[in-house]
């Protein structure tokens, strides 16, 4: 295994990298270095996110510069902002101790004139995203006649967020006499297409087979309904009590939705998606990345540029269309060699779905039962229990106090002492999950109902119901912008129970209907007498069951 230092790199880069504890490349490091620092071929590299792309192409960018001219004389560009100024932090890290260095990112959100006044002091390395530096190349505002290097990043992603025309125009505008490096997760037919036109002879190096997911990842799915989705959500998180993760959705609304319920229902969480405004965006980022946030919940586009390094899961919340998307969502975890759990919470109607996935990345996906409720409290406990036996003690700090805490307990036992520990951390936790059903879906649930016989429904606490439960109207529908998830939250914060069995939820335009155990009615109505919903009085009504059949004569 070789060295950074044995790469023929100048001794500025060299420090740079020590600082940043960087002493042995990454595979894909140790092939792209040495051909973009001494071959003139453009190149193509083939490698899933996290594999250290920006240090392969952003290393030889810097050295071979010629710092004594302030012109442009490379063009990174990524499909987003987050990730956009990403690569300008990574390479402007690489060079700390090359004095005059100047990199500059240049993105929509942020002022386009400030933009343009480093273009004219003339940036070294332009770090961009697609359609804010086709905007000011046709503002004029650029000079790329001495444009060595151009590397398109995450290519794949970009041709997905339709920048084709963005990159055509882009790269009209630099001399024939560059080099070109494109650089993916993935080799779609569009991505040959662009190097067919662009690239001459290109050097091709893979890191791993296409289509491949990480062989560090494992790979689990969760069968479950449309109904009781986020409820296996959070047994899910619950059962892993040191997640840090990313829950990735299809659409922004789904996004905001999930993550507005996790916040309710307690959870350290937050929201990315494109409807946030770029310091709303920067804000939530920095949260994730101090862990003052253990689970995100974003879009795929959002998560682009988002480089943590230590991520325990990623969950896809529905299957993706795309196993390119499951690529690149997985291959936010188990990163640098460390092992990660990709969780995707799979539909009844496409879990034959996952097959095909498995054939096209190359991984076997374990199917898992969702978690109990016992199981979810006994990982909680022993994670308490292992977080206080590994706690640093500082006597100095604590020993006055001691002989007064020594007196407090001399009445309790071991035995005692440990239960009231537990007990006063552990009880709302173990009162949540205390009777909580089983969300599994069993294999039987697939099958064809047999016609004239009824097998009961699964409500989202797992147990069953039919006939025994009630039924209740209630004066909010989509039109509120009311959602399943949502009225079950409200259910909960207006009764203030978690132990109420909810069944069938019907969302209609202006009111809904829901079924929840007969034995809470009282409960139901006389809770929501005085509720509200966005300033609105509720109204709950107990009414009927429709009937299978109705005369309409």
């Amino acid at each position: 295994m070789i060295q950074f230092n044995e790469l023929e790199l100048i001794p500025e880069i060299i420090k740079g990298l020590d600082d940043l504890g960087f002493e042995t490349p990454m595979p894909i490091q140790e092939k792209v270095i040495p051909i973009l620092l001494h071959k003139k071929n453009d190149l193509i590299g083939l490698a899933q996110t996290g594999t250290g792309k920006t240090a392969a192409f952003g290393i030889p960018i810097l050295q071979q510069l010629d710092l004594h001219k302030r012109q442009t004389q490379a063009l990174v560009l990524s499909p987003t902002r987050e990730l956009c100024i990403q690569i300008a932090r990574d390479i402007d890290s690489y060079a700390k101790y090359m004095k005059g260095v100047s990199v500059l990112p240049v993105y929509g959100g942020a002022s386009i004139e400030t933009q343009i006044r480093g273009l004219k002091k003339g940036a070294h390395i332009v770090v961009a995203t697609p359609g804010r530096m086709l905007d000011l190349i046709r503002r004029k505002q650029t000079n790329f006649s001495q444009v060595q290097t151009v590397i398109l990043d995450e290519a794949d992603e970009m041709l997905n967020m339709g920048f084709r025309d963005e990159l055509d125009g882009i790269l009209a505008e630099t001399p024939d006499t560059k080099r070109t490096g494109l650089f993916s997760a993935t080799m779609p037919r569009e991505i040959r297409d662009i190097a067919s036109r662009y690239m001459h002879d290109p050097d091709e190096v893979t890191i791993q087979s296409k289509n491949r997911a990480s062989d560090t990842l494992e790979h689990q799915f969760f069968i479950v309904s449309s109904s009781n989705r986020y409820q296996v959500l959070k047994r899910i998180v619950d059962f892993y009590p040191g997640i840090y993760g990313i829950v990735f959705c299809r659409t922004r609304r789904s996004t905001q939705e999930v993550a507005d319920n996790l916040i309710q229902d307690g959870y350290n969480a937050d929201a990315l998606h494109g409807d946030l405004s770029q310091a709303q965006r920067d804000y939530v980022m920095q949260k994730f990345r101090r862990k003052n946030l253990n689970i995100l919940v974003a879009t795929d586009v959002a998560a682009r540029g988002l480089d943590v390094t230590d991520l325990t899961h990623v969950i896809n919340y529905e299957l993706p269309d795309a196993t390119e998307t499951y690529i690149h969502r997985s291959g936010r975890t188990g990163r640098a060699g460390k092992s990660g759990i990709s969780i995707t919470l799979v539909g009844t109607r496409r879990r034959h779905a996952i097959k095909s996935f498995e054939r096209k990345i190359g991984n076997t996906f374990k199917r898992v039962k969702v978690p109990t409720g016992k199981e979810v409290c006994g990982n909680q406990l022993f994670k308490l229990i292992d977080r206080v036996e590994k706690a640093e003690v500082n006597e100095a700090l604590i020993a006055e106090y001691l002989p007064g805490i020594y007196q407090k307990f001399e009445a309790l036992s071991r035995e005692e002492l440990i239960k009231h520990f537990v007990s006063l951390e552990f009880n709302r936790f173990l009162d949540y999950y205390e009777g909580a059903g089983d969300l599994e879906i069993k294999e039987s649930a697939h099958l064809p109902s047999t016609r004239g016989k009824s097998r009961g429904r699964k409500n989202i606490h797992g147990s069953k119901t039919g006939s025994g439960d009630a039924r209740f109207f209630i004066n909010i529908g989509k039109t509120d912008k009311l959602t399943v998830p949502k009225l079950i939250g409200i259910i909960k914060e207006v009764t203030r129970s978690r132990n109420i069995p909810i069944g069938k939820i019907d969302i209609l335009k202006n009111f809904s209907f829901f079924e929840a155990n007969r034995d809470s009615i009282d409960l139901m109505l006389k809770s929501f007498k005085k509720a509200y919903y966005k300033g609105r009085k509720l109204n709950v009504e107990l009414t009927k069951k429709p009937g299978k059949k109705q005369f309409r004569g």
